[in-house]
């Protein structure tokens, strides 16, 4: 049975996607409505790198506090902990549908408070509510869309979950740039998401619940009616009787559950479950620790670590990365049913440790290049102005740009008069030196220093972003919408997304300081160290599941899966191969 699975998939591309959906449009009506749910989680995720910048003008204490810069965004995430959480018994207790709906008064909230907000501390709790939509959105989207897809097609029909995210974020970045002169700047960047929450909520409303939710909680024939219009008419007694198969074992083992608590101890016990969970945790916590949203949510910053003082021109190389994000998400929807989930995501692996050790030698190399301080540059700006770390420091005459900018200095840079890469001036930093610095034609500092070989970061990051994201971007919530047993799909779905999230929490909560002490250097190749551990955990835990019917997958789980044993296909394949 395995095998004919397989064989299926293997005929199986993009192509084969585009035109069951021509032919069969309530398909991609279905995916691209729940999908919505993954536009927003991707601009909230997105919106906040570019707003930042204006939120940290607006209110000088979270310019000067890289504590509440960092928790301005990573409240958002420690939200989508929860929401993951609850998102995971909401879907089995109340469906998919009414999940997404949930979800869409969340982000609604969200995003008015966050516009309205008067201090940074109801940005914060905005921000929450935001992460509440968000985590609920980042399972239960990909949830619905696996479980109304024809399984010949499901990798590609969830990959526009993907590419919606991404299309989320590079539409977060348009909107950054657009708002940049306008008044009000991040308020119109944080309230605009309101909007695509308000279309979802009432495309929802004339949607149907997951065809095996349905099936599930006994409501047979409102399953078959929906089966009717997603699958070919010779393939709908296949599914049902799958379906049926399914829940009959889930009614013997639900027997012997006592509520959430219970069902996590028998999901524990039960070796599939145990095994898509070491897998699908696996894949969620790798795709996290490749740092990934140390890009999405500071991009604009990374960008200025670089060299590239201005605002509009940080948020305008980001955009680049960004659309490169979103043209790897279709690449993920054209290849991930052809050429597999686990061989697009340890080629994707390998090519993101090469990305952020080359990255890191760049950054090195910037940091050791950068101009020094000139005492005749300072000077000119008056004594007032000097930063006072640098007049009291005993080796001023070895400072360069980096010891200006770095913690223990807090002091700004100001290019000299005869272009940025010369010896330039070490100030205070406060609105009237930086208007004395822009107002001699020069160029202000604060976040990287000027660099000759800055560009080649920019160039890496957008390498970085092409191959991450129709691997590591995309396959493991496609990985995690089909590895786990009808039964337990909410659950395990919920405990991988949760451990997603975490994962986010403790990068986006570190990243800055992280820079700080390890300088940006030293915080990639870190990362390029978690990616290495990552690649071999997904080598030894992740099966291939493209192509396979729900319980197929179920079966190969039975077995257990090792790297070093030939699946049934292959060992098939070379028998006939022997034979011929």
């Amino acid at each position: 049975m395995v095998e004919a699975g397989v064989s299926q998939a293997d005929k199986t591309e993009f192509t084969e996607c585009w035109k069951t959906s021509w032919r069969t449009p309530y398909i991609m009506r279905l995916a691209l409505s729940a999908g919505i749910g993954g536009l927003l989680f991707g601009y909230d995720t997105g919106v906040i790198s570019g707003a930042l910048l204006y939120i940290r003008e607006d209110f000088p204490v979270v310019d000067k506090k890289t504590w509440l810069q960092e928790t301005i965004v990573s409240m958002a995430v420690a939200g989508a902990i929860f929401g993951a959480a609850i998102g995971g018994w909401m879907n089995d207790r109340f469906g998919r549908r009414i999940s997404i709906m949930v979800a869409d008064l969340l982000f609604f909230a969200g995003a008015v408070i966050m516009a309205a907000a008067p201090a940074p501390w109801m940005i914060i709790l905005g921000r929450v509510f935001v992460g509440l939509g968000v985590g609920m959105a980042s399972m239960t989207a990909p949830l619905y869309i696996s479980e109304a897809s024809p399984h010949r097609i499901r990798g590609a029909l969830v990959s526009t979950n993907g590419f919606l995210i991404t299309g989320g974020q590079f539409l977060s970045y348009l909107i950054n740039l657009a708002f940049t002169h306008v008044n009000g700047t991040w308020r119109w960047m944080l309230g605009i998401a309101g909007l695509p929450a308000v279309i979802q909520f009432i495309l929802m409303l004339s949607l149907p619940e997951s065809p095996r939710w349905l099936f599930r909680n006994g409501k047979e024939e409102d399953a078959k009616s929906i089966l009717e219009k997603i699958y070919r008419p010779e393939e709908v007694e296949d599914e049902l009787q799958s379906l049926q198969q399914s829940t009959e074992q889930e009614k013997q083992e639900q027997a012997a559950d006592g509520g959430f608590f219970g069902q996590l101890k028998h999901a524990w016990k039960n070796d599939v479950v145990r095994r898509g969970l070491y897998a699908g945790i696996t894949v969620q916590v790798a795709q996290q620790f490749v740092g990934i949203n140390t890009v999405m949510y500071y991009s604009p910053t990374i960008i200025q670590f670089a060299g590239f003082a201005s605002n509009k021109t940080a948020m305008a190389l980001s955009l680049i990365t960004s659309g490169l994000n979103a043209i790897g998400s279709v690449v993920s929807m054209c290849f991930v049913d052809r050429y597999g989930r686990r061989r697009l995501m340890i080629i994707s692996m390998i090519g993101i440790i090469s990305c952020l050790v080359v990255l890191s030698i760049v950054f090195f190399q910037a940091s050791v290049t950068a101009p020094k301080i000139s005492a005749t540059e300072t000077a000119f700006f008056g004594g007032n102005s000097t930063c006072q770390a640098y007049t009291k420091a005993n080796d001023a005459a070895a400072w360069g740009c980096v010891r200006c900018l770095g913690k223990q200095a807090s002091c700004g840079y100001c290019s000299a008069a005869g272009g940025v890469y010369q010896p330039g001036a070490c100030l205070e930093v406060n609105d009237a030196v930086k208007g004395a610095c822009r107002a001699a034609k020069r160029t202000w500092y604060t976040e990287g220093c000027p660099s000759k070989i800055g560009f080649l970061a920019v160039i890496f990051l957008a390498l970085y972003i092409i191959i991450y994201s129709p691997g590591m971007g995309t396959v493991p919530w496609i990985v995690n919408s089909e590895i786990y047993p009808l039964k337990y799909r909410g659950l395990g779905g919920g405990i991988a997304a949760v451990s997603n999230w975490s994962a986010n929490l403790v990068v986006s909560e570190t990243f800055l300081t992280l820079t700080e002490h390890l300088g940006s250097s030293g915080t990639f190749l870190l990362f390029a160290g978690f990616s290495l551990i990552g690649l071999v955990s997904i080598f030894l835990l992740v099966p291939e599941t493209k192509g396979l019917q729900f319980g197929e997958v179920e079966k190969l789980l039975e077995k257990g899966y090792s790297p070093f044993k030939k699946s049934s296909k292959k060992v098939k394949k070379d028998k006939e191969d022997h034979n011929s």
